[in-house]
């Protein structure tokens, strides 16, 4: 088989020979240099807006910090996006190729999984927070959700054709950001929960309904992919150290799919109307729920043995270990097996899983101002958004001349 050389996607980083530690470079170039490989970034901020407003173990003030985490993640993704829409007016023909180019297309996932958790945050705090007057929320919020739908099935459906079609990728460099694309939808199981707390009976069983069929497709996809990232680690090496926070990526499918899976077996036992599906024999909410707990502790271990192998791996090369964007995954997956452990031990009423999820939420906290003071420090030191630095976005950004 023939390969297409693109360079390794291992390496957020590739420094030019003779390119200087620090160098200015004008805000306009270094403002097409912003990748959907930044997206991670708001990810993790509106995974922790999410993960705070579902704690176990609540205290005064605890709501306010979730409402201001979910204003940053606003702030941040609307910052973003339009850097990077920026980029593209400069570089027109760059966004065609970086729907497909390895070193960046697959992170386009991740600018939708944003999408939802702003979404998720809209449900969580904004509408209880309008009391009385929230129809007009609840409406909203039911249009976008079908229309997140409808995009996240475009972008599994289209990126991964393009992808296909366009390059050939080795193996031997599989990483699990290659799962991204399908990452819009392995939120949309926890999307579809919160959204149909908020909403009338039958509009809440169909958004049930849509959460469950999406999820099971991220679920699906993901699968595919771990079996191809399984092969690099068994035949190939280990992500470079830097990089290695990426493999925390594999945690997310399994994780948010068995928070999907609880989340939406409890809102099926308080919403499924008599009769559903025409089975009037039995309760069929309470056999939702029933199927979803041994299901969800099927796979929150399959996550929780992925979290501790990266960690383990981390930890092996922890003294070569150098910011990357890649860093982000810390925060994201991991959120998300929180909240799974969160779901679980609300439904099985024990303390003690509920403080393991609490502790963790503490950590996550901590490596997400981590990450975040990191980021802000490669920016400032132009080891990000600067020629040399930033792998892939040349080849990129090439296929178009600078728009003046």
């Amino acid at each position: 088989m023939r390969y297409r050389k693109h360079g390794s996607m291992d390496h957020q980083q590739q420094i030019e020979p003779g390119a200087s530690d620090k160098q200015h470079v004008p805000f306009r170039n270094r403002i097409t240099r912003i990748t959907w490989g930044w997206f991670p970034c708001t990810m993790s901020t509106g995974a922790m807006a999410s993960l705070l407003s579902q704690q176990p173990f609540t205290f005064r003030g605890l709501e306010t910090i979730g409402k201001v985490v979910f204003v940053l993640d606003i702030v941040l993704f609307v910052t973003f996006t339009c850097m990077i829409l920026a980029r593209f007016l400069l570089k027109p023909q760059a966004f065609i190729k970086s729907l497909h180019h390895p070193s960046e297309s697959f992170f386009f996932g991740s600018f939708w999984v944003s999408v939802a958790l702003i979404l998720y945050g809209v449900a969580a705090y904004g509408i209880p927070g309008l009391a009385n007057d929230n129809v007009w929320l609840i409406k909203a919020v039911q249009v976008l959700f079908w229309m997140y739908i409808a995009s996240a099935t475009l972008v599994a459906v289209f990126q991964y054709d393009i992808i296909f079609h366009t390059e050939r990728l080795d193996i031997n460099e599989a990483l699990p950001a290659w799962i991204l694309p399908a990452y819009p939808f392995l939120v949309s199981g926890p999307l579809a929960a919160q959204v149909a707390k908020t909403q009338p009976d039958l509009s809440a069983t169909q958004i049930i309904i849509a959460g469950i069929a999406g999820q099971g497709l991220g679920w699906m996809l993901s699968l595919l992919m771990y079996s191809v990232f399984y092969a690099r680690l068994i035949q190939g090496e280990m992500p470079p150290p830097s990089t290695r926070p990426g493999m925390y990526v594999s945690v997310g499918p399994a994780a948010y799919t068995c928070a999907g899976l609880i989340s939406l077996g409890q809102q099926a036992k308080s919403r499924l109307p008599e009769g559903f599906a025409g089975i009037s024999s039995l309760d069929i909410g309470d056999l939702w729920l029933a199927l979803a707990l041994p299901a969800g502790l099927f796979l929150w271990m399959f996550a929780i043995w992925f979290s501790a192998l990266t960690t383990l791996s981390l930890i092996q090369g922890i003294k070569k270990m150098e910011f990357s964007l890649q860093w982000w995954a810390f925060v994201f997956p991991n959120a998300g097996l929180t909240i799974a452990t969160i779901q679980i031990g609300n439904l099985l009423d024990s303390d003690g899983i509920k403080g393991v999820a609490a502790g963790l939420t503490v950590i996550l906290a901590v490596l997400w101002i981590l990450c975040a003071v990191l980021h802000i420090r490669a920016v400032w030191r132009y080891d990000v958004l600067c020629p040399g630095k930033d792998q892939g976005v040349d080849a990129v950004n090439e296929s178009g001349k600078l728009i003046s």
